[in-house]
């Protein structure tokens, strides 16, 4: 999920790890828990677009803060996925799949988004804060997790105390330091939702992860798939939710 200075978006994009000893399942049913608060925000939203919920109804009252919670839990997923993915020995081949996968996907929505609602178009959303966390997340396997996660409120806290003009500049809005943003529909620049990642990166070196790999059974199965499968799930939900709203209006109107 996304916040844009007034505007909240929520999006997700989630890794995926493959455990040696084989997955772990909470994980995956984190992320499907993720993904569902992700489809009632958009589908309230697409309500909202459609009139069937008061104009501004997301951007007010428990809303926008539903939206950065969404959007932090996807990229602190993402960082645990990194470490569990990595943490032991960075795996070039998957990595470089995986960010490719992200960089591709990415491309896709700020170029549909540019092609349907013009300058609200989405230059650096979530799934472009999570390619480049991860990308950055890398350089903290190997220190240790306190000053991570030092680093993390650092991180959080220099949009408050750090923004200068020269960040203005339309190139430089993935940095998160501008004093002024376009409008766009989804925002998540590095300052502050690269901590979120840190986090992630550092709380998954103290979790006992060997406990946590229990017999799957049929229902931890159906409830972890949506989050094996979290890209493919973000991609396709919103022309779907969207898709049905407009038929359903367009079947009961006249």
């Amino acid at each position: 999920m996304a916040v844009a200075r007034g505007k909240v978006a929520t999006k997700a994009g989630v890794g995926v790890e493959q455990a040696s000893r084989g997955r772990i399942e909470a994980l995956d049913i984190a992320r499907t828990l993720a993904l569902a608060c992700m489809v009632v925000f958009h589908f309230t939203f697409d309500l909202m677009l459609f009139g069937y919920v008061a104009p501004g109804t997301v951007y007010q009252g428990f809303w926008p803060y539903f939206a950065r919670g969404i959007a932090g839990s996807f990229l602190f997923l993402a960082g645990v996925s990194l470490w569990l993915a990595h943490g032991r020995g960075i795996r070039w081949p998957g990595f470089w799949r995986r960010l490719g996968m992200l960089v591709a996907a990415a491309l896709v929505v700020s170029v549909a988004t540019w092609a349907s609602i013009g300058d609200a178009w989405i230059r650096w959303g979530i799934l472009h804060a999570i390619a480049a966390a991860s990308l950055i997340g890398l350089l903290f396997l190997r220190v240790p997790g306190l000053l991570t996660l030092a680093l993390a409120v650092v991180v959080f806290l220099a949009p408050q105390y750090l923004r200068a003009d020269m960040f203005n500049a339309e190139w430089l809005l993935w940095v998160g330091l501008s004093t002024e943003v376009p409008p766009m529909v989804d925002y998540l620049p590095l300052a502050p939702w690269l901590a979120p990642l840190l986090a992630g990166v550092a709380v998954a070196r103290w979790v006992p992860w060997d406990r946590l790999r229990t017999t799957p059974t049929p229902l931890s199965r159906a409830l972890g798939w949506p989050g094996q499968h979290g890209l493919a799930v973000y991609l396709i939900h919103q022309p779907v939710l969207f898709g049905a709203i407009w038929v359903y209006t367009y079947l009961t109107s006249g």
